[in-house]
């Protein structure tokens, strides 16, 4: 099945994002904008994770299944 849809596979960086890099980004220091990295970093998932899901919709919809 993912062979027909390769465009779900963006609905996998939300949860490569959250879960997968978490022990690679928890630490306190280095700061990102005023922020503790590992903060900065959910934050940055958090707001990827809709961009995610509009591109696997608008392969879904470029083929006609939505």
């Amino acid at each position: 099945m993912l062979k027909k849809r390769p465009h779900l596979l963006w609905l996998l960086a939300p949860y490569v994002l959250y879960l997968a890099a978490l022990p690679l980004v928890d630490r306190v220091r280095p700061t990102v904008l005023g922020l503790p990295f590992l903060f900065f970093w959910l934050l940055l998932a958090t707001l990827l994770t809709p961009v995610a899901v509009f591109l696997a919709w608008r392969g879904d919809r470029a083929r006609g299944r939505a």
